[in-house]
């Protein structure tokens, strides 16, 4: 993870105007860590989340200044990163093999033996390929609240939902992803 935290300054943008240029610069510095952690959880990926990084910023230079102004930055930057996480997972779905040993060391530690461990890793391999297989909202609303802990409120306060929205959606998804990592299973047998 330590790329991620290494990308700490704002964009350049020739020829952008001062004015605009501030603001994306403000909205990255208070932002860029919520994207890279989204991103992150989605692709499993440093690299990845910091292209998904730079997407999701280059997407918001390139807005039409007659576009609506966004109402709450924070949900549109975490939707932006969620559905740019996903297009890059789902493009490189042929090439499926994301190496997680480079982050073993961020992710819960195990006393269990190796066929465990390489059993915990197949696993959380087929739940980031299901997930990739949800609607981008229901990615979003499960990446919030299994990967990055959010209670349902704090996730419909974020998204500006109802709780029992975010509930309803939690459920579907869970179904969802025990369908999906069923038939991966068969697949890959």
């Amino acid at each position: 993870m330590e790329s991620l935290q290494a990308v700490t300054d704002p964009p350049v943008i020739p020829g952008m105007p001062a004015p605009e240029h501030a603001e994306v610069a403000r909205i990255f510095q208070a932002h860029h860590a919520l994207v890279l952690r989204a991103a992150y959880r989605i692709t499993g990926s440093a690299t990845d989340a910091e292209d998904v990084l730079q997407t999701v910023f280059l997407r918001l230079v390139r807005r039409s200044s007659d576009a609506p102004a966004m109402e709450n930055v924070e949900a549109y930057l975490r939707r932006s990163a969620v559905n740019a996480a996903l297009d890059l997972v789902r493009g490189r779905r042929e090439t499926r093999n994301v190496a997680l040993e480079p982050y073993e060391a961020q992710l819960p530690a195990t006393a269990a033996a190796p066929d465990r461990q390489h059993e915990q890793r197949e696993m959380r391999e087929l739940v980031r390929r299901a997930i990739t297989r949800l609607a981008p909202r229901a990615a979003e609303i499960f990446t919030l609240h299994y990967f990055e802990g959010h209670a349902n409120p704090e996730i419909a306060r974020m998204l500006d939902l109802s709780t029992a929205s975010v509930a309803v959606t939690l459920h579907r998804a869970r179904t969802r992803l025990q369908e999906e990592i069923r038939s991966l299973m068969g697949e890959a047998q």
